[in-house]
């Protein structure tokens, strides 16, 4: 049976302690979440038996069409927000023929990944944290171990190929959909001709910038994943536990998405 370690650190009497406290905790967490990881890429292997295969297809539909909805409406609005903001400032230098650059570098190189991991993060990071909690609170998880089933093989790791495969691909179709809509707004709004838009569109944009982007994507899946998972097998106190895990995967999901966003453009892009 899975039961929770126990907390070998004293409460700390004072701030530098307390500081201390979460920091060695949150470290430790750290090194689980990466232990989890590592099994899981490891168990990548049985990916191709057939109930494996299915438990991953389904976990591509619900990560990738499910999601669908949502990143369509936001990439939508925030290729025309984009455009709109640059092209209002451009057309004071009277170059507004450039928004299509101006869009499509920033949804490829750094927006595209960002809202899109966001967006991931928020609905299907958050579902797989609230169901693996359930599960660990109504010892569905603990029952798994009991018949000698592997619960990182079989939660983990559809989980962890779903989202690495589809994140990319929803980024590219993320950026299409931006691009689109900041098409929009430079024809109707700035003057723009869809002709121009898409020929300063295309040509500015390198493929160190679409490969940033997609490696950008590939990092924000297997963080969400590493992240939701290792906050639902840490759920403990019951519904209460579960809404707890949610939130906090909501929000290192969050936070992971912005660093390691800066870490990759600081790193190709000095």
């Amino acid at each position: 049976m899975i039961t929770r370690e126990p907390d070998y650190f004293e409460p700390p009497l004072n701030p530098f302690g307390q500081f201390g406290r979460k920091f060695l905790l949150a470290c430790r967490g750290a090194g689980r979440s990466l232990i989890m990881l590592g099994e899981a890429a490891l168990q990548c292997r049985h990916m191709f038996s057939r109930r494996n295969r299915h438990e991953v297809v389904f976990q591509m539909f619900v990560t990738g069409i499910k999601s669908l909805g949502v990143i369509t409406v936001v990439a939508l609005f925030t290729g025309m927000i984009l455009a709109l903001q640059t092209g209002l400032e451009l057309r004071r230098f009277g170059r507004e023929v450039n928004i299509g650059t101006a869009v499509t570098v920033s949804l490829v190189r750094e927006m595209g990944p960002f809202m899109t991991g966001l967006i991931i993060a928020a609905s299907v990071g958050s579902a797989i944290a609230a169901q693996l909690g359930t599960m660990v609170v109504s010892e569905e998880i603990a029952a798994l171990e009991v018949m000698s089933i592997n619960p990182v093989r079989m939660l983990v790791m559809p989980r962890l190929v779903a989202l690495t495969v589809m994140m990319p691909i929803l980024t590219v179709y993320t950026n299409l959909i931006g691009m689109v809509g900041g098409s929009i707004v430079g024809y109707t709004q700035l003057g723009v001709s869809f002709q121009a838009y898409y020929d300063n569109a295309v040509y500015y944009v390198t493929n160190r910038d679409l490969y940033v982007g997609l490696l950008k994507a590939v990092i924000n899946g297997v963080s969400i994943c590493t992240v939701a998972c290792h906050q639902g097998f840490s759920t403990s106190e019951g519904a209460v536990g579960v809404g707890q895990a949610t939130r906090r995967t909501v929000i290192i999901s969050f936070l992971t998405v912005l660093v390691f966003g800066y870490i990759v453009s600081r790193f190709f892009y000095r």
